[in-house]
């Protein structure tokens, strides 16, 4: 991307100022006036399915027009059955503990003088996204359940589908004590790109999209950006293995929804099963579409396309799956190393020595052990929904749900204490901990 970043126009200055007014009156609500809000968003999503559907069908019309790729148009599809999973998760976001008010730090300094760390909300989230309009959903579920405002920026492609959700989302919040004005929805390119400079009115940048998408707002942003550029995933199927289980997590990981960022790319197998696995592999995968392109002993043991070098760095979010064989544990971690993205790796093995040591070694978000790299999200992690998954290194990283998207304050109170009396040595610090 090329595009120059625009400076906020005065109506999305306006907005903006809106959302983050309403976000400082959310972050007051008590606990149960954000979960009622939340399992109002929920029925509003109810009450208007058949809006949002038919929205959603135009959405995708458009698209069929427009060519969209393939890997776009399965996240922009929203059907009955993923509108209500979609739902569902939204009330599911409503029984989640409340994050906010927690005592994380509690200390007294001093006699009459108590330090505590209690988390608050980070305010307000920009969220830019591409396709998905089950995104809004689950952003602003999370938003509003941890106290925060949020500017939700879809993709042009889901614009009719994310204009009747939000609408529905606000139709819910109506006569509670959240204000609608917290969650705002932007639907013009400049607005997105001006977003990224409403510094002082929005806390967090969060990019869903395309690697292309969220480099850009790395490289075009002075905001905190939560996210993760590439969702390049592995699976190493070890020498000691169930094969039959190894051939089901692999076929799972890759096709159960390809266009995903935890769908794998890369599969690595040992020298010493790789016959007896891609004997068993290959076909299965051949017979749920996959093209798989192999290393040239992957391709002699049956892989037909040959994979090139940019294959290993490649996230294809569709049916196709590199392969290549290993000779050892140590080998397919280098690979990982040189190739991953730190999002979601795994490993097949029947030895817990080795999957101990691929648990420990793997610099990743999340690294799994005999199951499907399909796992990583944050509706089956338990957290009800995820506005993301941040592969950074610093927390929060995986998928983020409430945990992610609140800080921490320190509170400190005294009685006339002042920091002259402990400089000169009148009084002393005691630092006793205290119950939290």
């Amino acid at each position: 991307m090329t595009t120059t970043v625009p400076e906020p126009s005065a109506e999305l200055l306006q907005r903006a100022a809106q959302v983050r007014q309403a976000a400082m009156a959310l972050g007051r609500c008590s606990d149960h006036e954000r979960r009622q809000a939340v399992l109002a968003m929920a029925a509003g999503l109810e009450s208007q399915r058949r809006q949002i559907l038919e929205a959603n069908r135009l959405d995708l019309e458009a698209a069929a027009a427009d060519g969209l790729a393939p890997a776009l148009v399965a996240r922009l599809r929203l059907d009955d059955a993923k509108l209500t999973a979609a739902i569902e998760g939204v009330r599911q976001v409503a029984v989640l503990e409340d994050p906010i008010g927690r005592r994380q730090f509690h200390s007294e300094l001093d006699q009459g003088l108590v330090l505590e760390r209690i988390t608050v909300p980070l305010g307000v989230l920009g969220v830019i996204f591409e396709a998905r309009p089950d995104a809004v959903m689950q952003i602003a579920s999370l938003a509003i359940r941890s106290g925060n405002g949020a500017l939700l920026k879809g993709g042009r492609e889901a614009t009719r589908s994310c204009t009747a959700i939000t609408a529905a989302l606000a139709h819910g919040l109506e006569g509670t004590a959240v204000s609608p004005a917290a969650l705002a929805l932007l639907t013009s390119r400049e607005d997105s790109m001006a977003l990224l400079r409403l510094e002082g009115l929005v806390d967090l940048i969060i990019p869903r999209g395309s690697n292309e998408l969220v480099r850009f707002i790395k490289d075009n942003t002075r905001l905190p950006v939560l996210g993760h550029a590439d969702g390049l995933c592995h699976l190493y199927v070890d020498q000691e293995v169930n094969i039959p289980q190894a051939v089901a997590i692999t076929l799972d990981a890759k096709t159960q929804y390809p266009a995903a960022c935890n769908a794998i790319e890369t599969l690595l197998v040992h020298r010493q099963v790789a016959g007896a696995f891609l004997k068993a592999a290959i076909p299965a995968l051949e017979a749920a579409g996959v093209e798989c392109r192999g290393d040239a002993e992957a391709c002699a043991l049956g892989v037909t396309m040959a994979a090139a070098e940019a294959d290993w760095s490649l996230e294809y979010s569709d049916l196709i799956l590199a392969v290549k064989v290993v000779d050892s544990l140590e080998d397919a971690l280098d690979h990982i190393a040189r190739y991953g993205s730190r999002h979601t790796e795994a490993i097949c093995t029947t030895n817990q020595t080795t999957a101990d040591r691929f648990l420990a070694s793997v610099d990743s978000a999340g690294v799994y052990h005999n199951c499907s790299t399909r796992f990583a999200d944050g509706f089956r992690y338990g957290f009800g929904a995820e506005v993301g998954i941040s592969t950074q290194t610093l927390p929060p990283r995986g998928p983020v749900g409430l945990e992610g998207l609140i800080t921490y304050r320190y509170r400190l109170r005294g009685d006339g204490h002042i920091a002259a009396d402990y400089a000169s040595g009148q009084r002393q610090f005691l630092h006793r901990s205290l119950p939290l």
